[in-house]
């Protein structure tokens, strides 16, 4: 394609999510009102985290798996005549001993040093990120939840972070360890529940979530469950981003996704073929959180009744954050 030049008055930048499912590009023009205008984004599922929790490394074909995608985005950005570019790596990377071999990988495919950032400054990336759209239509404090392949991030505040922690639940994790029938069996499931529940009572010593006014889901697992409660037949991002749902309504998909075969997941036309067999292990964790956040907020004396869902999370967050 050709060469997409940005206005005058913006800054052109790329912003590089590499997770442990899924690897993310967006690029976008950054105003001097900090105002974001998307240019491309892209997602691959590309499992770099395949077998981390058991391994403690990199497996060779998920890095090969990467690097492939990772020439092909820089070709994107190249083409679309980004500025600058941040590549962020988060959960699996971080829990990998062989990581140097990734960070020269990244070199090699796209001219950049790979960061891998800490689930704090993760967590505050995508409370940015998610925020700056969500607060126009709805009030804070806002509980944002991001949830990866890896770790789950749980932010709380208003204008700017206030509390946060980066949980080890997420979607690959889950399912690595415990979801490994198809369906899940129930002893299954009741296991990765008590891993999730056991980080929520952690994560609720740090994070105040009773404060809780709006709580935000963003990320792979919580999309798909949103186009499933919707009942959409293929993947509209438009549709989707801030979305909301009533919680009996989101739990109830939860359970019903978590219960389907691996076949059946993959007959769901909106669900990419590299999430069919997490997004179980997704809306447990999905779930479990909505739970606790709701019971939170009614000791607290108030009402959860409703989620919302945001297509606008880490990417932009550090589309935001490139200097």
């Amino acid at each position: 394609m050709g060469r997409v030049t940005s206005a005058p008055s913006a800054r052109r930048v790329a912003a590089v999510d590499c997770g442990t499912n899924s690897l993310r590009l967006l690029v976008a023009d950054v105003g001097a009102d900090g105002s974001l205008s998307e240019v491309a984004r892209r997602t691959t599922i590309v499992r770099l985290g395949q077998g981390v929790d058991r391994t403690g490394e990199l497996a060779p074909d998920a890095l090969e798996r990467t690097f492939a995608v990772t020439r092909e985005y820089a070709r994107v950005l190249s083409d679309a005549g980004a500025q600058a570019v941040r590549f962020v790596a988060t959960s699996a990377t971080r829990d990998a001993r062989n990581r140097e071999a990734f960070f020269a990988g990244i070199r090699e495919a796209i001219g950049v040093e790979a960061e891998v950032v800490s689930g704090d400054e993760e967590a505050q990336l995508s409370f940015t990120g998610a925020t700056g759209a969500v607060s126009v239509a709805h009030p804070g404090p806002y509980l944002v939840v991001d949830l990866g392949g890896g770790s789950t991030e749980l932010v709380l505040g208003d204008a700017a972070p206030e509390a946060a922690l980066s949980m080890d639940v997420g979607s690959v994790r889950l399912t690595e360890r415990h979801l490994h029938s198809d369906p899940p069996t129930a002893a299954e499931v009741a296991a990765a529940r008590a891993d999730v529940r056991a980080a929520l009572d952690a994560a609720a010593a740090v994070v105040p979530l009773g404060r809780t006014t709006t709580l935000v889901g963003l990320a792979g697992s919580v999309t798909s469950i949103t186009a499933y409660a919707l009942g959409l037949r293929a993947y509209d991002r438009d549709a989707v981003d801030g979305t909301v749902l009533a919680v009996d309504e989101v739990l109830a998909a939860c359970d019903r996704l978590l219960a389907m075969t691996r076949a059946e997941r993959l007959a769901l036309g909106f669900l990419q073929p590299g999430r069919a067999d997490v997004i179980g292990a997704g809306a447990v964790i999905w779930a479990e959180v909505i739970g606790r956040v709701r019971d939170a907020v009614a000791a607290g004396g108030g009402e959860l009744t409703h989620v919302v869902t945001s297509e606008h999370d880490i990417l932009d967050g550090i589309a935001l954050s490139v200097r």
